[in-house]
């Protein structure tokens, strides 16, 4: 059994309270293309998902929408 090892001084702890996402694009066909993080925004996986079940999905998790790379970090808050 593999157990969890604090992490180092040199390392941050991760808060995985803390939920990310970053809209990529919304396609023609309904979908939104996007990056969800936990913990660090800049540790993401790509999903897409139906509108209906992205604005459920961001609610659900109450995540902080990330504006696009270059732009402000966090634009606002899911609740």
């Amino acid at each position: 059994m593999n157990k969890s090892i604090a992490p180092g001084a040199n390392e941050p702890a991760v808060d995985v309270k803390h939920k990310f996402v970053r809209i990529r694009e919304t396609l023609p066909s309904g979908l939104v293309c996007f990056e969800f993080a936990i913990g660090w925004p800049e540790l993401f996986v790509d999903l897409m998902l139906p509108q209906a079940a992205f604005d459920d999905f961001c609610v659900q998790n109450q995540v902080q929408l990330l504006g696009q790379l270059g732009s402000e970090h966090v634009t606002s808050r899911v609740v």
